[in-house]
């Protein structure tokens, strides 16, 4: 007997969780970046950072299942992507910080939209 299969994202949420991943490298990235640097990278930039990084995972894994609980995550993973842009721009000369800053903001821009939508 074949399994029923659960109803498909809407490309309003498949497009969240992409952006949500996207982010999520690109912290990951930006903090292996940090730590070759050294001394340079600021502890605040690094915990925005990590923030950023496991809120957009637990929010992509949680509009993937479904959860009654993904429009507040959303909020929330908004405001860590915000916080994080914030503190990869405060070293706007280098690269990988104005990269993740940017994934941070489009990320940002999708879990806004999503928190405000009807799971």
């Amino acid at each position: 007997m074949q399994q029923p299969t659960a109803t498909p994202l809407s490309k309003e949420m498949q497009d969240c969780v992409e952006a949500c991943m996207s982010c999520h490298s690109a912290c990951e990235e930006t903090m292996s970046s940090c730590m070759q640097m050294g001394g340079q990278a600021q502890m605040q930039i690094m915990r925005a950072l990590i923030d950023c990084s496991e809120t957009t995972r637990m929010c992509s894994d949680m509009m993937m299942r479904r959860s009654s609980l993904s429009a507040e995550m959303c909020a929330l993973c908004a405001r860590a992507c915000d916080m994080c842009a914030e503190a990869c721009m405060s070293m706007p000369d280098d690269p990988q910080m104005t990269a993740c800053a940017a994934a941070c903001r489009r990320c940002a821009q999708t879990c806004r939209a999503m928190a405000g939508a009807t799971m």
